[in-house]
């Protein structure tokens, strides 16, 4: 532990508590020790914190880049809560959505070539708009296509730490969220493209 006394560590597991609570997106790692006492270790209270949160209606739980409160999993049947939306994702957006979460990075053609249908510019237009997905460089092909991943902001509105959190195809179909035609498709399946060093980095 630090080296400061108990009452410092109790006054900032507090502050971090407040952070957290208060905060509407996760906090990353580096916010949280700016807000702490030079002295805080950031990470301890963050396991310490968890701890006291682990069998409460709430859980900490780390999220994207990110620390945030969470209802916990096993209570989700009992919050479900149905509300008018303005707008749902198509088929298309979703099967889009699905595509690129499970293979990026992943260019236009490679998502038509899954979907065995041609891919309207709205689609992509809508989870842009939505802030699911991104372009992240070209693929060293010719033409250099875009390739497409997903954000941050994507693994939060599901509740991921990291794109390798997905659900596989059988834990999906289990619970009835993918339909035999999708599996067929390879929509789910592995990537099967170039693999990240043959794109050529944009940021």
């Amino acid at each position: 532990m630090a080296n400061y006394t108990e009452n410092e560590f109790d006054n900032n597991l507090r502050l971090l508590e407040a952070l957290l609570f208060a905060s509407r997106e996760p906090i990353s790692l580096d916010t949280i020790s700016d807000c702490l006492s030079v002295d805080a270790d950031a990470e301890s209270l963050i396991e310490q914190l968890a701890r006291l949160y682990e069998n409460r209606g709430i859980n900490l739980l780390k999220v994207s880049n990110g620390w945030a409160f969470r209802t916990a999993p096993d209570l989700a049947t009992d919050m479900t809560v149905f509300r008018e939306v303005s707008r749902r994702l198509s088929r298309a957006a979703l099967e889009t959505l699905a595509i690129i979460a499970y293979h990026q990075p992943v260019t236009r053609a490679e998502i038509e070539e899954i979907r065995g249908v041609g891919l309207s510019r709205g689609t992509l237009d809508n989870l842009l708009e939505a802030g699911w997905v991104k372009p992240k460089g070209r693929r060293k092909t010719p033409g250099r296509p875009a390739t497409w991943v997903t954000t941050p902001e994507f693994l939060n509105h599901f509740g991921l730490a990291d794109v390798h959190d997905l659900p596989g195809v059988d834990e999906l179909r289990a619970v009835g969220l993918i339909e035999t035609d999708l599996d067929s498709k390879g929509i789910l399946g592995p990537a099967s493209f170039a693999e990240e060093e043959e794109i050529i980095s944009n940021e």
